[in-house]
């Protein structure tokens, strides 16, 4: 992602890299269901974190050992709807420094 770039529907997308993991329909994600419910086990969250990464060119606080000891700064895995919220976040951080930067 590049300062050129619109801005992404971030739900939308980290819901499709979710879905794409659990080898779901987008449609079948819902906000509230756990990674469980959804079918994701820790090797498709470790997979779908990467390409959270590499779609939106942000680094991920996320420890894979041990994703239920996460600190205050790392990703909140509890539920589809907080891995939206901490990227929305990771995303608006890296514009708000890219237009410190300018």
């Amino acid at each position: 992602m590049s300062l050129t770039d619109p801005v992404p529907d971030i739900a939308a997308e980290v819901t499709a890299i979710l879905a794409a993991q659990a080898l779901v329909d987008p449609s079948q994600v819902d906000p509230g269901q756990t990674l469980d419910q959804l079918g994701l086990d820790s090797l498709g969250l470790v997979e779908a974190v990467f390409a959270i990464e590499e779609r939106f060119d942000i680094s991920v606080p996320f420890n894979p050992n041990d994703p239920g000891a996460a600190g205050p700064d790392d990703l909140d895995v509890s539920d589809v709807a907080g891995i939206i919220r901490g990227v929305e976040v990771l995303v608006a951080a890296k514009q708000a420094a890219n237009q410190a930067v300018r």
